[in-house]
């Protein structure tokens, strides 16, 4: 098989999450996979985090905008390549493209409604074309990719796909997320002190981190320990914003924020935290949840969507609405040391159930399934 995938984004300095989930799944291919042949299409970018290799060739396109490079540049560069199929792999794919086309739908947050005020202009324009451009192409891709059972049902529901073209392949994770001892500090890079809640900063409203603040308000209230928060990826203005319309602003000492976290660094926060907070009010598979897992830090995450499924039954699941509630399991976690112990040996067992070697095994299938019957 010849087989194209594209990966614009995956040279960018700071990658987010499907941008992860692509690189593994091209890192693990170069691993376990000799038969096939590769076309992995990229923007240039200064983090060449994949080299070609003897089957698989990673394939620069330069092209000013993102939609441009995927509606213009990418068709042409595949055809080009002369692949037999071209799996498009974060959301939306090319409308007008002769190749068949396989489209991995990690959700369709933006199909549904959308809070004002949510998310950077960025993020309002990516929303908008993915509005536009997957209702058009959904149709046309011979094979749909998502990542857990709660988005292939809500997919099937919202989108006229029938359930043979759609098939669930949960994410898996980097195996450097692993109980580890951070002998070379490099939490100090971040905060003074370990044994820390911790928080990935978004500014989108779904990742409900003003919430969140507003539970470890409460937490710092009842606290005797008060451990500080760690949060990732947001600015002291948006911060402060947050905390002044809820009343907080006196919290502030106690927040610690790292900006952007190199990818390298982010197994070490997650050993060194006492806690993980993952309390999103919607995700369609949430990979950090099993990252925390595996380093065998507890996590709350909500009892919501995808959330129940990934971090399974016995999981620290909460109404993400629900401040008091969240707060309560920070509080019992701290208080209660045999209830903390056996979150860290659930979470530890649960993450043994996800790899990015399966996933990759999955897709291979789905591919041969594809290039055996394009139509």
């Amino acid at each position: 098989m010849r087989i194209g995938i594209e990966a614009q984004r995956i040279f960018r300095k700071n990658k987010h999450g499907m941008d992860y989930v692509v690189l593994h799944e091209i890192l693990e291919i170069q691993k376990t996979d000799t038969e096939n042949e590769y076309f992995v299409f990229v923007k240039p970018g200064e983090d060449r985090c994949v080299e070609s290799t003897s089957n698989v060739h990673v394939v620069e396109i330069a092209c000013p905008s993102y939609p441009l490079w995927e509606q213009w540049a990418l068709p042409r560069a595949a055809k080009k390549a002369k692949v037999d199929i071209l799996h498009c792999t974060s959301n939306t794919a090319p409308i007008w493209c002769d190749i068949p086309l396989v489209l991995t739908l990690h959700d369709i947050i933006y199909l549904e409604k959308r809070e004002e005020g949510s998310g950077s202009l960025y993020q309002y324009m990516g929303w908008y074309y993915r509005r536009f451009v997957v209702p058009r192409i959904v149709q046309k891709c011979v094979h749909i990719i998502t990542v857990s059972d709660f988005e292939r049902n809500n997919i099937l529901a919202k989108l006229p796909i029938r359930q043979e073209r759609i098939t669930m392949i949960h994410n898996g994770y980097n195996d450097s997320y692993v109980p580890m001892v951070d002998e070379r500090g490099i939490y100090m890079k971040y905060i003074e002190q370990p044994d820390y809640f911790f928080i990935l900063g978004n500014t989108d409203t779904r990742k409900n981190v003003e919430r969140m603040l507003i539970s470890y308000s409460s937490y710092l209230r009842e606290s005797e320990q008060k451990r500080k928060l760690l949060v990732t990826s947001l600015s002291e203005e948006y911060i402060l914003q947050l905390l002044k319309k809820n009343n907080i602003e006196g919290i502030m000492p106690n927040i610690r924020l790292t900006g952007y976290v190199p990818g390298a660094d982010l197994p070490y926060l997650y050993n060194d935290a006492f806690a993980f907070l993952f309390v999103s009010l919607r995700e369609g598979f949430g990979i950090p949840i099993i990252e925390s897992m595996a380093c065998g830090t507890p996590v709350i995450t909500s009892n919501t969507s995808s959330m129940p499924e990934i971090g399974g039954p016995d999981a620290i699941l909460v109404n993400p609405e629900n401040s008091d509630e969240i707060a309560s399991m920070m509080l019992r976690l701290e208080n209660d040391e045999v209830f903390y112990q056996r979150q860290k040996t659930i979470g530890l067992e649960r993450a043994k159930l996800f790899s990015w070697r399966k996933t990759t095994e999955q897709l291979l299938e789905v591919y041969k399934s594809v290039c055996s019957d394009p139509t």
